[in-house]
């Protein structure tokens, strides 16, 4: 396993993002009680939503190795599979739906990401980017602990006593700490996008190099 460790404004911004948040979180102040939580959970869904045909069009997976287009289309899966979980199921927009069809739901959402890796093909290319690319270490970092201090405001674990003043603004800020997470995770899936995505100017390399290669006398 190698890290890019390379710094960027994308990382210093979603530190900034994760340190307003925590201030917010800690601080005595009432602004957060003025705030729409449904708007923020809204946005999410939306960016969740978005991040799936953003990754086909931009990746292409038809143009690419058999290995590659597995690895996306999985990809993909994961997050129709995270805009699933975010609006449970759909359970926010009908909640009067006895439950059982929202678990009915999920099984069919979340079995992609767990049954396509029984494909050699993903399972390969998994093992491709984990031994041999380097992974973005700062986007990895923002993503892993903002992931860590959602859960901890969410289920009163580890150190949510610490991160938190007013329990009034639990849900706030777990949606707050919840979006470096999206932002992070969306920015590493695009980190690998740019090195696997067949540009026009590669599908024409070959014969460019065809064409200024020297011929044989004839």
């Amino acid at each position: 396993m190698k890290f890019d460790f390379r710094l960027n404004g994308v990382v210093l911004f979603l530190f900034s993002l994760l340190c307003l948040t925590a201030f917010l979180a800690i601080a005595q102040s009432a602004v957060l009680l003025t705030w729409n939580v449904h708007v923020l959970e809204a946005f999410q869904a939306i960016v969740l939503l978005a991040c799936v045909p953003f990754t086909w069009f931009y990746v292409k997976p038809k143009t690419l190795t058999e290995q590659k287009k597995w690895f996306w289309i999985w990809a993909m899966a994961w997050w129709l599979m995270f805009f699933g979980r975010s609006i449970s199921w759909g359970r926010d927009f009908f909640p009067e739906v006895p439950h059982v069809y929202y678990r009915i739901i999920s099984i069919f959402v979340i079995a992609p990401v767990v049954l396509m890796l029984f494909s050699p093909h993903l399972r390969a290319e998994i093992k491709y980017k984990w031994q041999q690319l380097k992974l973005p270490f700062w986007y990895l970092l923002i993503a892993i602990l903002s992931l860590f201090l959602a859960d901890s405001i969410e289920h009163h674990r580890f150190i949510d006593t610490l991160l938190l003043s007013n329990h009034a603004n639990q849900d706030i800020v777990e949606e707050l700490y919840e979006n470096p997470f999206i932002l992070a995770l969306f920015c590493s899936a695009f980190y690998f996008m740019q090195q696997d995505r067949v540009t026009e100017q590669d599908k024409l390399m070959p014969a460019m190099q065809s064409e200024l290669s020297p011929k044989p006398y004839q």
